[in-house]
């Protein structure tokens, strides 16, 4: 469990082009989508509102000015442009770390939605980050209740939370749900240019510092406009039932 105060800087990965979600996506950013009546990017900020969470970084790219018009009225917002060269999910990140501090900070994706258990999320994560254990703590969903997931999941868990990568063949019971924390450490001998977390992820599992925690409340992916559909009926039906 963690002494250290939780990350009060977070940075949102909105930049991808949301190429399954056409047509709704050629005109319109996918963390601007709206599920059951709010957007995604919105969606996320309300949980980092809920953390305590003072600054943020959105790195922006498809359509880029959209989002931009709409943090207009947000304040310590600070956006990264990436609208010459999309950098994925790493070299979003390392371009984004003169803006995030010194000290461990929120990574999230902007194009998700998921619900809290008992304790937020990103709380959980933040009580569960040890400093001198770990580079990169990542919450993990059950393959089991994950909306519009079909995959084979892709971590494991040990008795004391330390994650390794789901091999060729095998079947993992989590999923990466797109919230993590990470450490500005992690960075350190990261590439230039475009790469994937994936590859800082792989770096921290070989060194022991890879850790996760697996989320108890909700997650949805939403990767598709049917997915879209459906994953609003559900909210909807929720909400009708008392389960919202």
């Amino acid at each position: 469990m963690s002494d250290a105060p939780p990350p009060d800087h977070a940075m949102i990965l909105a930049a991808g082009l949301g190429l399954r979600m056409r047509p709704i996506t050629e005109t319109l950013p996918k963390p601007l989508v709206e599920v059951a009546g709010r957007c995604m990017l919105d969606r996320v900020m309300d949980h980092l509102d809920e953390a305590g969470v003072t600054h943020r970084v959105v790195n922006i790219h498809w359509l880029g000015e959209k989002i931009r018009a709409h943090l207009a009225g947000r304040t310590h917002v600070t956006l990264s442009n990436e609208a010459e060269r999309l950098l994925e999910t790493g070299g979003g990140v390392a371009k984004a770390l003169p803006w995030l501090g010194e000290a461990p900070f929120y990574v999230c994706n902007a194009d998700i939605l998921w619900r809290n258990g008992p304790v937020p999320a990103l709380r959980r994560l933040a009580a569960a980050w040890d400093d001198s254990r770990m580079d990169a703590l990542l919450l993990l969903t059950p393959t089991a209740t994950a909306f519009g997931y079909e995959g084979w999941g892709d971590f494991f868990l040990d008795p004391q939370g330390q994650a390794r990568r789901r091999g060729e063949g095998e079947i993992s019971p989590t999923l990466f749900a797109g919230v993590q924390i990470l450490h500005p450490r992690l960075f350190a001998q990261a590439p230039a240019g475009p790469f994937s977390l994936n590859l800082l992820y792989d770096q921290a599992a070989a060194a022991g510092r890879l850790f996760g925690i697996v989320h108890d409340g909700e997650w949805y992916h939403i990767g598709t406009p049917s997915a879209l559909a459906e994953a609003e009926a559900l909210l909807a039906r929720r909400a009708r039932t008392g389960e919202a």
